[in-house]
């Protein structure tokens, strides 16, 4: 059935944080884009051995970038995007997003996170908070081209700041992730997807070939990986002037405050 754009899909995305476009791409489109990505996952582990999961962005590589541009001139996606969002958010900057891979040896997972709040070093919470609310910021893509289990979420956590339960569950900062060390591949793959289950409110996105999951970053997220599933997920940011802003100055103060020997802020103690 071809994609059809509601007004469930708009509501999803402020209540939850989240909405997907099922079925959006076109079966020529995602055949297009696997083969590009499967050179884009050769490209990806030739750097960066057989653990890496990205590459990006996929515009500074030897790749045919035509199918990356029917990606982001799809009219019914840059529209169903402009519905849920404004006119003035743009996905599919060549320069900016990556695709998302599968590990080849070993099952991985990151730790539980909100984005730049618990990942970026040095990062001014009081920004991140001034702008937590702020739609032209913090606006996520994931693009399956296979179908996609990897993401884990806690709905509608972007409306607010951490619960009691959550702070108990990761209250120092950095958030560590499992440990993996000494463990087998089956040991692994146990050990992530019991982190995952232990955030309180912890659901699995499930994402099918062709689907375009568009969320806040600013809600509880992780990604959890194994070996065994193939991964072609388009990782992407409806990018707006305005986050274009934000982002440099948030890096340029991040850094600054490195040198000056701010590791990183705990929103738990401040």
């Amino acid at each position: 059935m071809a994609f059809q754009f509601s007004d469930q899909h708009i509501e999803d995305f402020h209540m939850l944080g989240y909405t997907v476009f099922g079925k959006i791409l076109p079966p020529s489109l995602i055949s297009d884009l696997r083969q590009v990505s499967n050179v884009a996952r050769k490209i990806a582990r030739e750097r960066g051995g057989p653990q890496v999961q990205r590459l990006q962005p996929v515009g500074h590589f030897d790749l045919d970038q035509q199918p990356f541009i029917d990606y982001a001139e799809l009219p019914v996606l840059v529209d169903a995007v402009a519905k849920v969002l404004t006119p003035d958010h743009h996905h599919g900057d060549r320069d900016d997003f990556g695709i998302l891979l599968e590990p080849a040896e070993m099952p991985y997972c990151t730790a539980w996170h909100r984005d730049w709040r618990d990942n970026i070093h040095g990062l001014n919470l009081e920004h991140w908070n001034q702008g937590l609310l702020d739609i032209n910021l913090f606006n996520q893509i994931n693009c399956a081209l296979y179908n996609d289990s990897c993401t884990w979420i806690v709905p509608g956590s972007h409306l607010r700041h951490d619960l009691r339960s959550e702070v108990e569950r990761f209250p120092d900062r950095p958030i560590p992730g499992p440990n993996l060390e000494g463990k087998t591949t089956e040991e692994r793959e146990y050990t992530c997807l019991t982190y995952c289950r232990s955030m309180p409110g912890a659901v699995q996105l499930h994402l099918e070939a062709g689907d375009f999951a568009l969320y806040r970053n600013t809600l509880w997220h992780m990604g959890n990986y194994v070996p065994y599933s193939i991964r072609a997920t388009l990782h992407d940011c409806p990018m707006t002037p305005e986050f274009k802003a934000w982002r440099q100055q948030a890096q340029q103060e991040a850094a600054q405050r490195q040198k000056d020997g701010m590791v990183m802020e705990n929103p738990n103690t401040i």
